[in-house]
C-alpha cells in the first residue's frame, strides 16, 4: 500500500522544501522497520517547481498474524487462510496510519526547525491513495474530507473490469487537493480518517486511543459534522471510550465558544453537584438476564455459542458455580481477541482449566458440544440467513441437546424507540433479519415442540407497554420426567413440547 504527497513551488519557495517539512531528504530512499513490515520513503520527483514524497508500506502478512496470535492456554486456532491472504498489504488502513505517525512523527506535530515558517503556512497539496477501503462508499469519503477544505476526487474500484455487471468493490481511488492546509494538518486528517473509512484497526484499542484521537483531531474534529461517526469508528465502537471522547470534545467546543480554557469549563460545575445516573447499557442487562436464567436452571457446564470477543465468557468466569465454560465461534479473529481479553496466557492453572475456546460453525453438528448443562445463543440467530436456521436448530437442539438453551435476539418492534436508527433499518449491518415478538415466539415454540423442550419468554431491558423490550429472550428446558417445566411466575408464555424420543426420530427423518 502507498500514498503520495505532492506540492508545487516557486524559485523563492521551492517545492523541495517538502523534504525539510517531512524530515526526509529528497535525494535518499529511506527504510523504516515496523512491527508489521517495512515502510519506505522515496521521492519520485523532486524539482523546484514540483516535489512528490511517497510512503510505501510493505506488509509482512505472516508477521502480522504471528504478532496478533492468541498465545498460551486456550489460544484460538489460527489456521484460516484469510489471515494470510487478504487486502492488508495492498489497501490503505490503520497499518498505513500508524506508519504515517511513526515515519513522519515530527511533521505530524508541525515541528520543523530548519523551515519553521514553512511548517506553519498552508501549501498547495495533493494527496493520492490508489486503494482505500471505504465502508460507506464514495459519499462517506466526501462527507469526511470536504468539510476539512479538501477538493475530493473519489472513484470506485470495480470488482472486476472484465465483468462490469458485478458492480463496484468497497475500495476507492482517492485524490485530495487543497491550498489551505499545512503538512501537519494533512497528516493528522489522514492519520484519523484512514482507519475510520476502513472501519477496522489491526491492534487492540486501549483507553490511550482517546488521547491520540484528540491530539490528532485538535482544531478540526470538535466542529466536524461527522464527529460522532469518526469518534465511534476510530475507537472501534467501544462505547465507554466513545462516550469519554465525545464528552471531552464537547468541553473543547464550549471552551472555544466562550474563549476560555477547557479546565475553566470543566470546573464550572460544583464538585459535590449530583451527576445524572447513566443508564445501564443493554449489553450489560442482557448478560445479567442470561446469568439469571443459567442460575435458575442450576447450570454448571455452559456453552457460549457464537461467543464473539468473549464478553459473556468473562462474566461466567467470575462465578465459581460455572465449572466448565466453552466459547465457540466461527471467527478466528474474534477468538483471538477473546483470548487476549480473557488473558488466557496469564491465567492461573485452576482458572484456565475452567475455560476453553473452540472454532466451529453452528450450522454443523459437533460432537464436542454434547453433554453440557446449558448453551447460550446471545444475539446469534439474527446473523444467519433464514434458510440456515434449521441447520443451527438441529445442531443445537437435536444433536448437542443441552438441558437448557438460552436464546436472545433483538425485538424489531422496539426499533422505533431508537432515535438514531433510520426507519426500516436493522440495528447492525450484518443482521439478516430481526423478528417481532410474535415471530420469535412462533419460531421458539415450533423448535421446542420438534425437539422435546419446553420454552418460556422473558423481557430484557425496559418493557415498553406498546412495543415490548429491546431484547427478547427464550429459555428452553429439556422436558424429561426429572426436569420440571419453568416456574410460570418467571415466564410470560410456556409451550408444552412433544416427547424427546419422537422429536429425535422426526429430526433424523428431516
Amino acid at each position: 500500500m502507498f500514498l503520495t504527497l505532492t506540492t508545487t513551488g516557486t524559485p523563492d519557495r521551492p517545492a523541495t522544501d517538502l523534504g525539510f517539512l517531512l524530515h526526509k531528504h529528497p535525494d535518499r530512499a529511506q527504510a523504516f522497520s515496523t512491527s508489521f513490515g517495512t515502510a519506505h520513503v522515496l521521492y519520485p520527483e523532486a524539482e523546484e517547481q514540483r516535489c512528490t514524497a511517497a510512503l510505501l508500506l510493505e506488509v509482512d502478512a505472516v508477521a502480522l498474524v504471528r504478532r496478533g496470535k492468541g498465545k498460551g492456554r486456550g489460544g484460538a486456532p489460527d489456521a484460516a487462510l484469510a489471515q494470510y491472504v487478504n487486502d492488508r498489504p495492498y489497501a490503505a488502513s490503520s497499518l498505513l496510519a500508524v506508519a504515517l505517525s511513526n515515519v513522519f512523527s515530527s511533521a505530524l506535530r508541525g515541528v520543523c526547525k530548519a523551515r519553521p515558517e514553512r511548517a506553519a503556512e498552508p501549501l498547495p497539496l495533493r494527496v493520492e491513495i490508489p486503494a482505500l477501503p471505504a465502508r460507506g462508499g464514495p459519499d462517506l469519503v466526501r462527507r469526511l474530507f470536504e468539510p476539512l477544505g479538501w477538493a475530493v476526487t473519489v472513484e470506485p474500484v470495480p470488482l472486476d473490469t472484465e465483468f462490469p455487471e458485478w458492480g463496484d468493490s468497497r475500495y476507492v481511488r482517492l485524490e485530495l487537493e487543497s491550498t489551505a492546509r499545512t503538512i501537519a494538518e494533512a497528516l493528522r486528517h489522514l492519520y484519523v480518517l484512514l482507519p475510520v473509512l476502513d472501519d477496522a484497526k489491526h491492534y487492540w484499542v486501549a483507553p490511550d486511543e482517546v488521547d491520540k484521537l484528540l491530539r490528532a483531531g485538535e482544531g478540526w474534529l470538535p466542529g466536524h459534522p461527522e464527529q460522532k461517526l469518526i469518534t465511534s469508528r476510530y475507537l472501534s465502537r467501544r462505547w465507554s471510550l466513545t462516550r469519554e471522547a465525545m464528552d471531552r470534545l464537547e468541553l473543547i467546543r464550549l471552551a472555544e465558544t466562550d474563549d476560555s480554557d477547557v479546565e475553566e469549563i470543566d470546573n464550572a460545575v460544583e464538585a459535590e453537584a449530583e451527576q445524572e445516573e447513566r443508564p445501564t447499557p443493554l449489553a450489560v442487562r442482557r448478560r445479567e438476564a442470561i446469568l439469571t436464567a443459567l442460575r435458575d436452571n442450576a447450570a454448571a457446564r455452559v456453552l457460549d455459542l457464537g461467543c464473539g470477543e468473549g464478553h459473556l465468557v468473562r462474566e461466567l468466569l467470575k462465578e465459581p458455580r460455572f465449572t466448565e465454560i466453552v466459547g465457540v465461534d466461527v471467527s478466528v479473529r474474534a477468538l483471538t481477541i477473546a483470548s487476549r481479553r480473557l488473558k488466557l496466557d496469564r491465567m492461573g492453572e485452576r482458572q484456565a482449566a475452567r475455560v476453553q475456546l473452540l472454532q466451529g460453525s453452528l450450522a454443523y453438528t459437533d460432537k464436542r458440544l454434547k453433554g453440557y448443562d446449558a448453551a447460550v445463543l446471545s444475539e446469534v440467530i439474527e446473523h444467519l440467513d433464514l434458510p440456515r436456521l434449521p441447520a443451527l436448530e438441529y445442531a443445537v437442539f437435536g444433536s448437542a441437546r443441552p438441558r437448557t438453551v438460552v436464546v436472545t435476539t433483538p425485538n424489531v418492534e422496539y426499533n422505533v424507540r431508537w432515535e438514531t436508527l433510520p426507519a426500516g433499518h436493522v440495528r447492525h449491518r450484518d443482521h439478516r433479519f430481526e423478528w417481532t415478538r410474535e415471530e420469535f415466539r412462533g419460531w421458539a415454540g415450533a423448535v421446542a415442540e420438534r425437539h422435546g423442550y419446553a420454552v418460556g419468554f422473558r423481557p430484557v431491558g425496559p418493557d415498553d407497554p406498546e412495543v415490548g423490550p429491546p431484547t427478547q429472550m427464550a429459555v428452553f428446558t429439556l422436558a424429561t420426567p426429572t426436569t420440571p417445566t419453568p416456574n410460570p411466575t418467571t415466564t410470560a408464555t410456556t409451550t408444552t413440547s412433544a416427547s424427546a424420543s419422537a422429536t429425535e426420530k422426526e429430526a433424523k427423518a428431516a
